[in-house]
Parts: C-alpha cells; sequence; structure tokens
C-alpha cells in the first residue's frame, strides 16, 4: 500500500484518560506514523471528537447543533494531533470541508493530493461538514475522494467482535469479514452510511487496536492481529 487514511478515534487518543488528549499516546502515534511516512508511504488521518463530545452526548440540544459541535471537536483534535507530528519532525496540513480562518485549508481533492504528494500528512478535520453523518462516513469519503488503498480503522478495541467484548466475555473476534457481512449482521464496526460507502466503492479496512504496541506499524507490515474487512 502507497497511500492510506488512518481514522483515529477520538476515545484512543485520549488513552485511560477517556477524555480529552494522552500525550505519550499522541506521541507514539506520531512516531509510528513517522516511520511510515519516511518509508514513503503517503498518510491521511481522520480523527473522531469522542474524546470531548459526541452527538448524543445531550438530549436537550438540537441534533444539527449537536453534530456541529462535534465536527469543532474533530478540528480542535486535528490541530492538538497535527502539532504533535510536526514536534517529531513531520510537515502537516489540516483540511476542513468548511472555512475555518487562518487555522486549516479548505478541503478540495486535488490540494489534498497535492500536500501528499509533496510529503506532508494531512488531517481531515470537520467530517463531512453536514449533520447526521459521523467521521467514519467522512472518512471513508476521504478515502475514496484520495484513491487511497486502504482504510486503517484505530480503535479502543482490537478489532471486529460478533458482540460488545466489553458486555460479552464470550465474544468471538473475527480474523477476516466481508463488508457485506457487516451490514448483513449489523456488527457496526463504522456506521452504517460508512459500511454502504465502503461497499459501493470497494474500500477494505484495517481495523485493529491503537494501544497495542507499534499497532499501526504492524498494520503496515504484514503482521496484522485485527480484523480485515474485505469488499469482494
Amino acid at each position: 500500500m502507497k497511500r492510506v487514511l488512518l481514522k483515529l478515534s477520538g476515545e484512543a487518543l485520549a488513552g485511560e484518560k477517556r477524555t480529552g488528549f494522552d500525550e505519550a499516546t499522541c506521541l507514539e502515534v506520531a512516531r509510528q506514523v513517522k516511520r511510515l511516512a519516511d518509508d514513503g508511504i503517503q498518510v491521511a488521518i481522520v480523527t473522531g471528537g469522542g474524546n470531548f463530545w459526541r452527538g448524543r452526548t445531550s438530549e436537550t440540544i438540537d441534533r444539527v447543533k449537536a453534530d456541529q459541535i462535534g465536527m469543532l471537536a474533530t478540528v480542535m483534535n486535528c490541530i492538538y494531533v497535527s502539532d504533535i507530528f510536526r514536534h517529531v519532525g513531520m510537515k502537516t496540513e489540516i483540511f476542513t470541508p468548511f472555512v475555518c480562518g487562518a487555522f486549516t485549508t479548505l478541503f478540495s481533492k486535488d490540494r489534498a493530493v497535492e500536500a501528499l504528494e509533496a510529503g506532508k500528512v494531512i488531517f481531515f478535520a470537520g467530517g463531512t461538514g453536514h449533520p447526521y453523518f459521523s467521521t467514519d462516513t467522512g472518512a471513508v469519503l476521504r478515502a475514496v475522494e484520495i484513491e487511497a488503498d486502504a482504510m486503517l480503522l484505530a480503535k479502543a478495541i482490537d478489532g471486529i467482535y460478533d458482540s460488545d467484548p466489553k458486555l460479552d466475555p464470550q465474544a468471538k473476534k473475527y480474523e477476516q469479514i466481508s463488508i457485506q457481512e457487516v451490514i448483513d449482521k449489523k456488527l457496526m464496526a463504522v456506521d452504517l452510511a460508512a459500511s454502504i460507502l465502503c461497499l459501493e466503492n470497494k474500500m477494505p479496512m484495517l481495523v485493529f487496536g491503537l494501544n497495542e504496541e507499534n499497532s499501526i506499524i504492524e498494520t503496515m507490515t504484514g503482521t496484522f492481529t485485527g480484523t480485515k474487512v474485505t469488499v469482494g
């Protein structure tokens, strides 16, 4: 794989604190991504916002406003993680689907691909820019747009299970599963809209636990221990 999109869950970025940022976790992500970038692999990144906010966090405010708060949470995450990446020696650029002052660049495919080809690690913040779409859907959309070879899904859980492993100690982990099975069994590795987008555009996914040692590098070098989601 020469170009990948890495989706980082907000919860994974928070580490054991479960909220905000865990700097050691973010530095470790940066160290691994730098190794990939130094090897010539083009890396785009989407972060979730769950370490600050989820659309379902409040039952009293309008869903559209709640989702807008979530979009801004992902912008904060990308600004933070992007600067951590710069600290370890990478060049970065953040793209958003809406104007965000001097903080980010307005997204276009051409600008994003040019940045990748110039050796930058790029960040896609702000989701799709619209409510009712998750960062999972935004991540698949951007992966398809930039013609990534695969989407790497780094989560707090180390793969896809047939039930919630936090609730069911007998939950079975899949080593490989088709995206059609994920949809049919409602496994919700990503939300339904994201799953269908993967299916329609044949975008494979590799789902793994971010907090396992060297998990990003291991995923890219063939010693993958998560769940491979196939598309055909």
